[in-house]
């Protein structure tokens, strides 16, 4: 299983590694600050370096099941580490940071509209959620309740909590078609203080205040229950 640096602090951009397997176009290292496509989140993309100071571009990241292990894909072609080889890792941090940005704000739009919700995703400069809702909310109102979450600059913190404590508290999961994610008996939180707690191994910014202006760029209708409403950088 590699180990995810990134869990407890995402603001780390580079790390050194040691390769422990090759599979195709795809590098496994022991540890990395890579975070792996998951929980609507993309997988980051950087640079992977060599020991003789050779650079491959990491295009994407993913985490093979059920080993854990985290696979760094590069171009089909490049000549690739060999395992045992220490590397250095550095994310692409101008695109980790916007989709963190995103996706905390995500979680600010689960404390605007406390409906459950469906599905989601968060891409490069958007993000997305559908909420099961009769009917469509005001896009005024939620652009103003957003507005004023972030700026009211509230601080994020990280906590652990048991899968027995996880089974009792329920109305902590947001997302009714994925599970919260769990690992050795324990479940991550991600709080908002004041604004939204829930559990989630994503990426998140240190405080809301970090998400910037923000605004709605649509609300639409999928199905009888279900609104889209996706949400954009004002910037």
């Amino acid at each position: 299983m590699t180990i995810e640096l990134f869990r407890e602090d995402a603001y780390l951009k580079r790390c050194d590694a040691t390769v422990v397997a090759v599979h195709g176009s795809g590098v496994c290292v022991d540890r990395t600050v890579f975070y792996p496509v998951g929980g609507g989140q993309p997988g980051d993309t950087g640079t992977l370096t060599r020991a003789g100071g050779g650079r491959l571009a990491v295009i994407d990241t993913r985490k093979e099941r059920p080993s854990g292990a985290h696979l760094h894909l590069v171009a089909d072609g490049c000549a690739l580490p060999e395992v045992g080889e220490r590397v250095g890792l550095e994310i692409d941090w101008p695109r980790r940071h916007r989709l963190m940005r995103m996706h905390s704000c995500m979680h600010m739009l689960c404390a605007v509209i406390p409906a459950p919700v469906t599905g989601g995703s968060i891409r490069d400069g958007s993000g997305r959620l559908d909420f099961d809702l009769p009917e469509a909310p005001d896009k005024a109102r939620i652009e103003a309740e957003l507005s004023r979450l972030i700026e009211e600059d509230h601080p994020m913190r990280l906590r652990w909590i048991s899968d027995e404590e996880m089974d009792r508290q329920p109305e902590l999961v947001r997302t009714m078609s994925v599970q919260p994610p769990r690992g050795g008996g324990r479940v991550r939180l991600v709080e908002f203080r004041g604004a939204d707690l829930q559990p989630c191994g994503g990426t998140h910014v240190a405080s809301s205040g970090e998400i910037g202006a923000v605004r709605v760029h649509s609300i639409k209708s999928k199905g009888k229950q279900n609104r889209r409403i996706t949400i954009e950088f004002a910037d």
